[in-house]
């Protein structure tokens, strides 16, 4: 599988990533990131909220359901940090038992990879794929938001197929963005995605091989998940799901149990972003490139020699901060984000993958698709 067939354009000076250039993970220790409001950005997940502000999609019930959102992961997550780990976010999880001593044989790497992605889905995968577990795409060094320390990837080339995982996000609450309320399905995405990855990692080990379950942690997911075979990359530099659009939160499994891999697919995502700017005309702090791609770095948390759509990813944390809640408007407005069980939504994913696409595209701001739902009517039941 080559890097054109999955739409990479890697050029000489391609440079692996640092996590700590990762702009969440420089809110911890750069001061051109680092604030009283990023601080208090974060302490709106934990936190009582009764004195937030009352706008519709802020109020303490719509912090109170984002925050319960985020329970499950932020249980994980936080299990391990007296031994300065951040599972999930930071470090791989390793809340696991130990392999089994003996091995499960499986006819084929492709009955072993059907089985493990038929129990994923059961586990509650909204999508599965397979792919390998590619160095150029893993962290080079991990950093430790707790003790501001860098350390060695654990993940190394002894585990190598990679179970790429996709949660879908509610669509209802992805239509609330702005809103504390729409950071909820951000939440359960990842608290969906922690039981996902965790299950079926363990299931690998009771056949007694080894598993690493992993969300945002070890390696770019993106690249992966096109490998996988996931869905395509868009402008606004998120993947895009032929089921789901851009509206999925990833997860990562690493393992040594012999798997067939998936190829990258494709519905015309690139060429229809070609012709879209609905991401970066609705972008409130212009983070999203209106241009080709190219190999432009705004700043540290960009990868390097990496021909593509590359979103400037301080202005993007900047609103979020702003705001006090994460941000989906590119998701939110963007025509691939839609509910996929109407067969009308169906069609105009056919047109836009199709010269057609131009129409697909006035008959989606024409109709209104991508349009803000006030927070309170979801409140309400309408």
């Amino acid at each position: 599988m080559s890097d054109k067939d999955a739409g990479f354009d890697l050029t000489d000076d391609f440079e692996r990533f640092n996590q700590k250039d990762d702009v969440f993970r420089r809110s911890w220790w750069d001061e051109r990131i680092r604030s009283k409001k990023a601080h208090r950005f974060y302490t709106t997940y934990r936190e009582p909220l009764a004195t937030w502000r009352k706008a519709d999609g802020f109020t303490q019930k719509d912090y109170a359901l984002r925050n319960a959102a985020w329970h499950v992961s932020d249980l994980f997550t936080e299990m391990n940090e007296g031994d300065d780990r951040r599972e999930g976010f930071s470090d791989a999880f390793t809340l696991q038992r130990d392999p089994a001593s003996e091995k499960i044989a499986f006819p084929s790497p492709e009955a072993a990879a059907d089985e493990v992605k038929r129990v994923a889905r059961s586990f509650g995968a909204d999508l599965a794929g397979i792919t390998h577990n590619d160095p150029r795409w893993r962290y080079t060094q991990k950093f430790s938001d707790i003790s501001g320390t860098e350390r060695p990837n654990d993940i190394t080339d002894d585990l190598p197929y990679v179970i790429v995982t996709a949660q879908a996000m509610d669509h209802e609450w992805i239509r609330t963005v702005p809103s504390a309320l729409s950071g909820a399905a951000t939440g359960l995405g990842y608290s969906h995605d922690a039981l996902v990855v965790l299950s079926t990692a363990q299931y690998i080990r009771n056949l007694g091989y080894n598993a690493v379950a992993s969300m945002n942690d070890s390696a770019l997911a993106i690249p992966l998940a096109i490998k996988a075979g996931l869905g395509e990359y868009g402008r606004h530099g998120l993947l895009i799901t032929k089921d789901f659009g851009p509206r999925v939160r990833l997860g990562k499994i690493f393992t040594d149990l012999p798997l067939a891999v998936d190829q990258p697919i494709h519905f015309g995502v690139k060429e229809f972003c070609d012709i879209c700017r609905r991401c970066s005309q609705a972008c409130p702090v212009k983070a999203i490139p209106h241009d080709e791609p190219s190999l432009e770095v705004y700043n540290q948390s960009n990868i390097k020699g990496v021909r593509k759509w590359s979103v400037d990813g301080e202005k993007c944390f900047s609103f979020w901060v702003g705001q006090n809640s994460d941000c989906s408007i590119c998701i939110r407005v963007c025509p691939y984000n839609k509910d996929y069980s109407k067969w009308w939504v169906r069609v105009g994913r056919r047109l836009a993958g199709t010269p057609l696409r131009r129409l697909m595209l006035w008959l989606d701001v024409k109709l209104g698709f991508g349009q803000r739902m006030p927070p309170g009517q979801w409140w309400q039941g309408r």
